[in-house]
């Protein structure tokens, strides 16, 4: 830290403190709790790391970050290898999970941004989100933590389906950083590292008063997206840097929110997925993937998934068969018996068999964007990129670059030692980027080497199915305009 205080100022760092020791249960102590009746649907936790990386999981691979409660949820369940967001961005791949449809057909194709004046951007009114489907049939509904499909009040989670919501509206580096309990105001600036604890807080007091009926918790934790935060309780404990002390936190959180659910009753009733929004930042780990967040290789978009349901999904399963974020709406619904809406395509399926008997996937392909186009088509083991993956600004600038969105102690309160591009999560080597690229992910899943002039036959096949789903996509889709920054003056508008 060079000697620079954690926080700014008095007062931000004793309501840290205060958070973690009064407010939060110690790690590893479990909650209160009392009997549950029984209820035919089943209850649902998805649970949304922000921008954890395919190898930042010890059941993934990493030999430094220490997950034992997601590691044990993946021995009890099943993990998944090829999974896929449609898009290496925050946004569209959220919406994308919530409403089973590619980025295309929701248009959020990048980030809502206040601090860039991106602020008419969100989900739309006409969309079907998972929370809509699930509170018309019965289920109470919340969202904890990041939402990120717009931040003026008609965007709000409280208005698309979620009965309940306490987190923050846009990324936590983007200006400003205001914590929201429905749809008021209620903490600015935050102080970060309290965000895990009380995410988990809220999670567990969610379920213990809705443990008598069919819930669904969409659980979406800040970290480990910059700037990463640990609590007191987790800051310097890991012994693998900044990064691995919020994995740890993550970890935690996971394993109250699974200790909960088993200690009121309802563990065979409930059905836990976990996953990832895109590929890491710096800090992270791509698993030996290429890229990383913000590109269209297998770093920026294939992302760990695990799903728990004791009763219905075999323990210890692993499924190399492709799916993707697209999925989680479709089988949630399966799976608690509730149609999908007809009105619409919804480009997702129900991966549930995948999970529970070894189904083949149900894509013949699926593919990823990069803003308004269409990038790449992954079918079986082979992927094409039709376009080049491009090289977002900050990987461009390389070491020269800055981040003009770094812990201040002012509007951003976390800890000021981040990580840096020298601190790439992926491989970074490699056949340089180039049309038609096509990869073995089987034999190559680093995508070290392009074998499009061996295998012309099956590129065409890809080109196919890309062109296919690309005469789908709207001529008028464009990326959000970005103003200079609105700056801080503005925090509170």
């Amino acid at each position: 830290m060079n000697g620079r205080p954690l926080f700014h100022g008095y007062s931000a760092l004793l309501g840290c403190l205060l958070a973690v020791t009064l407010g939060v249960p110690a790690p590893g102590a479990p909650p209160a709790n009392s009997g549950a009746s029984a209820n035919p649907k089943p209850n649902v936790v998805l649970i949304v790391a922000d921008d954890l990386g395919y190898g930042d999981l010890g059941c993934y691979g990493h030999r430094s970050f220490r997950t034992p409660h997601l590691d044990r949820m993946a021995a009890e369940g099943v993990r998944f290898t090829s999974f896929y967001v449609p898009m290496p961005y925050c946004a569209p791949s959220r919406a994308s999970l919530l409403t089973g449809r590619y980025p295309f057909r929701h248009r959020i194709v990048g980030n809502p941004d206040p601090e860039h004046g991106i602020d008419e951007y969100g989900i739309a009114d006409d969309e079907v989100t998972l929370a809509e489907s699930l509170a018309a049939a019965g289920y109470a509904t919340a969202c904890v933590g990041k939402w990120h499909l717009g931040h003026l009040p008609r965007f709000y989670p409280v208005r698309h389906g979620f009965r309940e919501y306490l987190g923050i509206l846009d990324s936590n580096d983007m200006r400003p950083v205001r914590l929201f309990e429905g749809d008021s105001m209620i903490e600015y600036p935050v102080v970060q590292c309290t965000l895990t604890q009380r995410y988990t807080r809220r999670a567990i007091e969610f379920i213990q008063r809705h443990r008598d009926r069919p819930f669904f918790l969409y659980l979406a934790h800040a970290m480990p997206h910059k700037p990463l935060a640990p609590s007191e309780a987790f800051y310097r404990r890991s012994g693998a840097g900044l990064y691995g002390d919020v994995i740890g936190e993550l970890d935690w959180s996971v394993g109250q929110v699974l200790g909960t659910l088993k200690q009121l009753g309802l563990d065979r009733r409930t059905l836990v997925i976990f996953t990832s929004d895109n590929g890491p930042w710096f800090g992270g780990s791509t698993g030996g993937l290429r890229g990383m967040k913000g590109t269209t290789w297998e770093g920026g978009i294939r992302v760990p998934m695990i799903a728990r349901w004791p009763g219905r999904i075999p323990s210890g399963r692993v499924c190399h068969a492709v799916a993707g974020a697209i999925d989680i709406l479709p089988t949630i619904l399966a799976a608690a018996g509730i149609p999908l809406p007809r009105d619409r395509v919804v480009d997702g399926k129900d991966i549930l068999p995948m999970a529970v008997s070894g189904a083949p996937s149900p894509h013949e392909a699926l593919f990823a964007m990069a803003g308004p186009r269409l990038m790449t088509v992954r079918s079986g083991k082979w992927k094409l990129h039709v376009l080049p993956p491009g090289t977002p600004k900050f990987l461009a600038d390389g070491r020269s670059w800055i981040d003009p969105r770094a812990p201040d102690g002012v509007t951003i309160l976390a800890p000021f030692e981040q990580y840096k591009p020298t601190d790439y999560p992926g491989v970074a080597s490699g056949d340089p980027p180039q049309k038609m690229m096509l990869f073995d992910l089987e034999a190559d899943p680093g995508e070290q080497h392009n074998v499009a002039a061996a295998h012309p036959d099956v590129a065409d096949r890809l080109k196919s199915l890309f062109d296919r789903m690309a005469s789908q996509v709207p001529p008028d889709l464009k990326m959000p305009v970005r103003s200079a920054p609105a700056g801080r003056g503005n925090a509170l508008r």
